[in-house]
């Protein structure tokens, strides 16, 4: 992409084909595991000299490394336009994140979802009503409105929602949901693992209570994710691991402890400094970018995207696109006659393209979209896109499907 000054590691790499040729990688597989930002990669290389424990040396590099573990919680917490009072707790990953937040909803919470999440935001919670998955913005917003007045205001809800689908790049409508849930007395959790790469997102202003995303999914991949929101569940939780780090005293006796309060209270063992610091310089990275003009040409990628794999006749685009106005650089199908392994595989190997091909991690959904679209294939293709991605990458891609396809 050309509108921006953001630039990915690997962008040069070339692969071997099976004719024993070698071609620039197309790496159609963001919504998977996007690349490293160089401004990333600048900022760790910085900092892999002085590694050094954070929060437990007196020494001058643990020092410095304890400051640079939460000056990066500062950026994180700005990135997502938190309030004072929210917590920034640093985890593995969103499945970690969410997995978190699930440790520490209050009992008799009543958790709402739907069918069309992630595994991550499906799987976790113990009280959970699980509603279908809307074909609109609209139907989304009057299912939870409809279930939240069923519910009443005398059993807490939480509505844990995707911020944009990890299948069909959805994006849901998080601020009319948000003011629905406050009306109801409940609170939002949202899963922005796919959308806070592409979109920004204000904490405050749409009225979220809690958002999870992953680093390596926002071109920081060094094995760092996210857990944001209001501290009162946190603080009122067991630590989600008990560990060095977690505590404020630890008496002779079992059961003697004191736990940490604030996010060490959920940040046991020796924190990833550098998955941090490499998180928060990629949040800085897009802070600063044009945004608006990134969104641009992604949105101007996707439509070449979607409208070329539509024109193919053996191929199936899950999802119904007219209905969602907002949609994230994600494309999933299948090529009718071929197995979705042996298309991606083909792409792989005579395109140089890089793709997924499964039930992306939401077996629900994808399988519903695929009976939908008439497909016969028990699972799709996903190609999608972000930083680095160019028209040539999406022409070869729908080159390569029309050969498959025998088109």
């Amino acid at each position: 992409m050309g509108g921006n000054t953001l630039g990915v590691l690997g962008s040069d790499v070339k692969v071997g084909l099976s004719d024993g040729t070698k071609i620039a990688y197309a790496n159609l597989d963001y919504a998977a595991s996007a690349p490293c930002l160089r401004e990333v990669a600048d900022v760790v290389g910085e900092l892999l000299p002085y590694y050094a424990s954070v929060h437990r040396g007196a020494g001058a590099l643990s020092q410095l490394c304890t400051e640079k573990y939460e000056l990066a919680r500062e950026s994180v917490t700005t990135f997502l336009g938190c309030r004072p009072d929210d917590e920034v707790v640093f985890t593995r990953n969103t499945t970690d994140a969410l997995n978190l937040l699930a440790h520490v909803v209050p009992p008799d919470t009543a958790v709402i979802t739907f069918e069309g999440e992630h595994h991550a935001n499906l799987l976790p919670w113990s009280d959970v009503i699980r509603l279908p998955a809307p074909s609109s913005p609209e139907e989304a917003v009057s299912a939870v409105a409809k279930t939240l007045a069923v519910l009443g205001t005398w059993r807490p809800a939480l509505l844990a929602v995707t911020g944009a689908s990890n299948v069909t790049g959805e994006v849901w409508p998080l601020a009319e949901l948000a003011a629905v849930a406050r009306r109801s007395g409940a609170r939002i959790a949202v899963d922005a693992a796919q959308l806070a790469p592409h979109r920004r997102i204000d904490v405050a202003a749409l009225g979220l209570d809690y958002v999870a995303f992953s680093g390596h999914k926002l071109y920081a991949p060094f094995g760092t994710g996210v857990l944001a929101g209001r501290a009162d569940w946190l603080d009122r939780a067991r630590p989600y691991l008990a560990g060095g780090g977690a505590t404020a005293h630890v008496g002779d006796a079992p059961g003697q402890v004191d736990w940490a309060s604030g996010a060490a209270r959920h940040e046991a063992g020796s924190p990833n400094v550098i998955g941090a610091v490499a998180l928060a310089a990629a949040c800085d990275a897009l802070a600063a970018a044009d945004l608006d003009a990134l969104r641009s040409e992604e949105d101007t990628l996707t439509t070449r995207l979607h409208d070329g794999l539509a024109e193919i006749p053996a191929v199936r685009v899950l999802g119904d696109s007219g209905r969602w106005p907002d949609r994230l650089g994600i494309v999933s199908f299948t090529v009718d006659g071929v197995e979705t392994r042996t298309v991606s595989t083909r792409l792989a190997a005579e395109f140089g393209i890089g793709v997924r091909d499964g039930l992306f991690c939401a077996h629900p959904f994808t399988r519903r979209l695929l009976e939908q679209a008439g497909a016969t294939a028990p699972t799709a293709v996903r190609a999608s896109i972000g930083i680095g991605t160019t028209k040539e990458h999406v022409d070869r891609l729908i080159t390569g499907i029309r050969t498959i396809a025998g088109s």
